[in-house]
């Protein structure tokens, strides 16, 4: 494992630390590989991988300068490692919340709605979106566009990208439950 005393390594980190970007894209090409490789055997899904890829990056740059030493690869594994783990916490609270909303709808008669009255109802709630907001989740979920793509796409980091959908959706929520659905 390459450690931080390598002199090639420490002196890209202190690089990256001083906020050269140059240096941050030659340690994402050191490490993209490997870690996409990680991530890949964890999860056997590109696109997972592809998306706890981005994360880990973003996570990288927030963190870069609470790096104080010792081995680069263990501090970045260890923040890969976190990553998934969040990753599989979220997937079981969404697959208990699913069960149990499965659960409550199972004992409620359905309300008799055609698709038709969903998807304009949908249409209602995304137009009240600013024009920002509904293009990134328009993206996101019609395109079926990588938060990765997406940070691209619009040329900002990708933790701008993941905060956008995240406030997006959370306002799109807020606007179905006021409307009493």
């Amino acid at each position: 494992m390459e450690s931080f005393e390598n002199p090639d390594t420490k002196e890209l980190i202190s690089r990256c630390q001083a906020g050269e970007n140059r240096a941050f894209d030659e340690l994402v090409d050191l490490y993209a590989s490997r870690c996409y490789g990680y991530f890949y055997r964890l999860t056997r899904n590109t696109d997972v991988s592809h998306d706890l890829l981005s994360e880990l990056f973003v996570k990288i740059v927030e963190k870069m300068g609470s790096f104080k030493g010792g081995s680069f690869e263990k501090w970045l594994f260890t923040i890969a490692g976190n990553l998934f783990h969040d990753y599989l916490r979220g997937r079981y609270r969404q697959k208990k919340m699913l069960e149990t909303k499965a659960r409550e709808l199972q004992d409620e008669p359905l309300p008799r709605r055609t698709n038709t009255d969903l998807s304009d109802q949908l249409q209602m709630f995304l137009a009240k979106l600013d024009e920002d907001t509904l293009e990134v989740i328009l993206m996101r979920f019609y395109g079926d566009m990588s938060f990765k793509e997406l940070s691209e796409i619009r040329n900002e980091p990708i933790g701008t990208t993941l905060s956008k959908v995240h406030r997006g959706l959370k306002k799109l929520r807020e606007l179905m439950g006021e409307s009493g659905d």
